[in-house]
Formats: structure tokens, sequence, C-alpha cells
């Protein structure tokens, strides 16, 4: 436990040289790889030290971490020449040791201290290396939409800790029942960072003004922050949970469905990729709402597939940009006729985003349609639109920028380079392959 912690902070040292990033990118996946084999009792927590330890919760998302991390610093291959490369992978470092504390807390304060922490590096990577003018202004509704939602919860913290002595999560019980704003503060601080419907108006401009690395963190694993902190507080508010959460359930299914909706009327592609995964989130909300095991399971499931399945999508939205200058999906059609290759990209990481299989995605789909099915037989019919919806500005997506004709002001292009085709296998292999672990995720 403490090891990885070790290895994370004697990397930090290769920051102070611009000609070490790819000893550091070695490091990040031989630690992903190390990582990956370790075995773990999955069934109760372990690896437990100073206040940290393991469960399989945590595992998958810190796995995800290190993972989206490594990948981080091969997409990002155009600033290792010039901006600042050195703060550039200190910050990345940086954050992915924070996310390691988070997923690994067993203390709720512990977890709340770190999780707050995260959005610093987040909003220097946006800040510093994001594309247009408009990003101080993205940052600015990232910082305060987050913030603002948490800093109630904080005190909801100290609340329970004079209520019960301990803020020790394998301990917590349900205090939920002491007063209406609990359920409410111990909520909105992660129902913002999932984000949910009406609260996600951070999220598409903090994408379409973060860079590659920023848009990859941000998918792959900050969202996830949000999901795996209702996971963890939802047995401390279980009593008002079980009154209250028809609310969150039936706004996050609704919200889902119109945000399917508005990607049908994206004219950019990073700003659809990111709507796409407001809708994505919201069916993972429902689920944990229903507060039964498929909907945790199925929870988990489509957040490990959408990490890497929504990571992908950016980079091959950035792939485009660095080619045409412009992330426009009119300028962007037809390119079929000048990246044949990278079209097989395009529909791999499309089809995994529509859940076909054998992704990850339709697992975790089939988990939570059987787990909200169950809690409410009515709710079906909003499944049935947001599922068809999803298919089909996922295929306008694809279709209009791989098909048409090709926009007259173009210049050059390029077919790509191989760190490319590597960066973009990386993200679907493990999205496909760990279908087949599936008992893992189900028992």
């Amino acid at each position: 436990m403490m090891s990885y912690i070790l290895m994370l902070l004697f990397m930090f040292p290769l920051c102070l040289s611009s000609n070490f990033w790819w000893l550091i990118q070695s490091f990040m996946y031989f630690i992903s790889f190390i990582y990956m084999f370790m075995l773990y009792d999955y069934s109760s927590v372990n690896g437990i030290s100073y206040n940290f330890g393991l469960d399989f919760i945590s595992f998958s998302l810190i796995m995800l971490s290190f993972w989206v991390c490594s990948l981080m610093i091969t997409a990002s291959g155009n600033l290792y020449l010039n901006y600042f490369s050195n703060l550039f992978i200190f910050l990345l470092l940086f954050l992915m040791f924070m996310l390691y504390m988070t997923f690994s807390s067993l203390s709720l304060f512990s977890f709340y201290l770190f999780f707050e922490g995260s959005l610093i590096p987040t909003l220097l990577l946006i800040l510093g290396w994001g594309y247009q003018p408009e990003r101080l202004q993205a940052g600015i509704y990232f910082m305060f939409y987050t913030l603002l939602a948490s800093l109630p919860l904080l005190i909801v913290l100290f609340h329970i800790y004079y209520v019960t002595g301990t803020l020790f999560i394998p301990l917590s019980f349900d205090v939920g029942s002491l007063y209406f704003m609990f359920y409410i503060f111990m909520s909105m601080a992660f129902l913002v960072k999932v984000p949910m419907y009406m609260l996600h108006l951070w999220l598409p401009s903090a994408h379409v003004e973060a860079p590659i690395s920023g848009s990859m963190i941000l998918a792959g694993v900050l969202l996830k922050l949000g999901g795996y902190g209702l996971l963890r507080v939802m047995s401390v508010i279980t009593t008002l949970g079980m009154t209250y959460n028809y609310y969150f359930f039936c706004l996050s299914l609704m919200g889902g469905f119109y945000t399917s909706l508005m990607c049908l009327r994206q004219i950019d592609l990073k700003s659809l990729i990111a709507y796409s995964s407001v809708v994505h989130m919201s069916m993972v909300v429902s689920g944990l709402m229903t507060m039964n095991y498929w909907g945790i399971l199925g929870s988990l499931t489509l957040m490990v597939g959408h990490g890497l399945c929504s990571s992908g999508l950016f980079c091959l939205a950035n792939i485009v940009y660095e080619r045409l200058g412009s992330r426009m999906i009119m300028v962007n059609s037809g390119l079929m006729n000048f990246m044949p290759s990278m079209c097989l990209w395009w529909f791999l990481l499309s089809s995994s985003n529509i859940a076909s299989p054998p992704s990850l995605n339709l697992m975790g789909e089939i988990m939570l349609l059987n787990s909200i099915i169950s809690w409410s037989f009515i709710s079906m019919i909003i499944l049935l639109f947001l599922s068809f919806f999803s298919s089909a500005y996922t295929l306008y997506m694809y279709s209009y920028s791989q098909h048409g004709v090709c926009y007259s002001g173009l210049y050059s292009f390029s077919l790509g380079y191989v760190r490319e085709y590597l960066l973009l296998f990386l993200h679907w292999f493990p999205l496909n392959v760990f279908f087949l672990s599936a008992d893992y995720l189900i028992i």
C-alpha cells in the first residue's frame, strides 16, 4: 500500500529535468502493470496502513487512475518540445498522488481532503495548457461549482464525528435520519462532481477549454470521484435515502434523456463527447440511488468502462484538432478520405460508447438496467428512449465526421503517428478484454 505512494513520491525529483518525461512515462506504465497483477482478497478491506486501505471498488478505480495518467503522458507528445513540460509532468504526478490517496482513504475526513485537493492540479492544467482565452471562465465555473457544493459536506463530517466519535468508513453506520439537510449536503457534494443534470454546466466548458490531458483525466477519473463518494456515504444516509432517493433517481434518468437530445444538436466534437459523459453518468447515479447490489456493481463497471471509452474519444478528437485546427463537426467531415486507418479506431470506440459487445459498457448497462427496472418498472420507458438516443448521437458523430466531402480549406494532412495508434489501442484493448473477467465484477 505505502510502497506505491513512495514510488510516486520518488518520481517527483525527475520532474526537475525536462529530458526525463520518457522515464516518468515508463515508470507510470510499470507501476500500472505491477498494480494490475497484485492479488488482493476482494471480499474485505486489505493492505491497511496509516488509515489507508483497499477494497475491490478502490482497487478498480486506482487501477483506472494509473492507466489513464500513463496514457495522458503518451497523449501529450506536443508538450515536451516546449510549454513548461517540467511543470506539466509535476502536476500530473501530483494529481495521480491525490487520486491514489482519495480512493484508498479509510477516513471520511482524509477522503474529503484529498477529494478537494485533486481540484487544484486539474484547475492548473486547464488554466495553463488550455486552448482559448475562455479557459479562465471555464476554470472559475469548475472551481465554484465543486467547491460551493463541497463546503457544507465538511460541516456534516464534523457533525458525524460529534455523533459517532469516528469517521472511519468501515465503521460508519446510519446517522442520516438526524435531519434532512444532512442528506442534501452529503448528496450534493458528489452529485455536482458526477455531474448530475442541472448541476452539469461546468463540465462541457471545462472539457472544451482543457488540453487533451485535462479532458482525459476529467472524463476518465475525476467524474468517478462523485460516484465513488456516493457509494461510500450511502451507508451513512440509508434511512433518508430510502425515503428521498427517488427524486434524484427520476431527475437523473430524465436528465440523461434530455442531455442525449442536446447531444444531437452539438456542432463541437469535444462538447458532444462531454455531454455524452453526462448521459452515461446519469445511468450511474440512477443505479446508485436504487441502493441494491446490481446497481452498485453495474455503476462500478460502467464507471471503469466509461473512463476508458470517453478518454479514448477525447484522444481521437484531439488528434483531429491537431491536424485541422478545428473541432467543428462540419469542418471535420470526410476524415475517412485522408485518415482511413484512424477511421477504424473511430468506429471501435464509438461502438463501445453505445455499449456494443464485448465492451465493459455493455456489461455495466445490462446490470444497471436490471437494477433500475427492478426498482421501478415504469422507468423502462425512459431507459428505452435514453438507449435509443445514445446510439443516435454516437452514430451522428461517427457518420458526420468520417463520411461526406472534405473541407476545402485543407492544405496538408497526416495519416497519424505510431504513438497515436498505440494510445488508442491501449484505450480500446482493456475496455474490451476486461469483459472476459466479468466474474470479478459480478461476484
